[in-house]
């Protein structure tokens, strides 16, 4: 019963960690974008390693560790992908008739990722701390973060086939700017 119960955890830490890697999802999919193996892979190796880092150093240093400290620039750097989704998105409309940028650089998706990693942080000292499996967690958190990729992505495409092409961008930056506020306001 008691690995039920830090399976069933490490799955909701993995599943809140992975609420703005869906939300991104969702923006490139409403662009159009679609998601490489190699930048889903850059995106779960990357935010898993950082997080399962900061689950040890919770852990390990929990009342050395200042968590809202990393959680405000977590929520900065969401607020700062969703005001340039915005950017993109007015970008968009003045420019419309012209096609889509082609999605983002490899050394892009690694910023983007490392983003996320960051916005992980927070939450994996406190869990760490907090005594969630590292195992699980860190396994839960690559396994969820590849599954809500093509999702999100999914999502953003059906989104963006029942809005006009001037909303389905916007919105998706505004999701992300309120994740981010969010994310610093609490």
């Amino acid at each position: 019963m008691e690995l039920c119960s830090s399976m069933a955890a490490a799955l909701c830490f993995a599943l809140a960690c992975n609420l703005d890697t869906l939300l991104l999802a969702v923006v490139c999919g409403g662009r159009g974008l679609q998601i490489s193996l190699l930048h889903a892979l850059v995106l779960a190796v990357e935010t898993t390693a950082v997080t399962a880092l900061s689950l040890l150093l919770g852990s390990a240093f929990s009342t050395v560790l200042p968590v809202r400290t990393t959680e405000a620039l977590g929520g900065l750097v969401l607020i700062g992908i969703g005001l340039w989704t915005l950017l993109d998105a007015l970008q968009g409309q003045e420019t419309a008739g012209e096609d889509q940028p082609p999605g983002p650089a490899l050394r892009d998706w690694i910023g983007l990722a490392a983003a996320l990693a960051v916005n992980n942080a927070g939450a994996g000292v406190a869990a760490g701390a907090a005594g969630l499996s590292l195992p699980l967690a860190t396994v839960g958190t690559f396994l969820v973060t590849l599954t809500v990729l093509p999702l999100g992505e999914r999502l953003g495409r059906r989104a963006a086939g029942r809005l006009s092409d001037r909303l389905a961008l916007p919105l998706s930056g505004l999701l992300l700017l309120l994740l981010g506020l969010w994310e610093v306001i609490l």
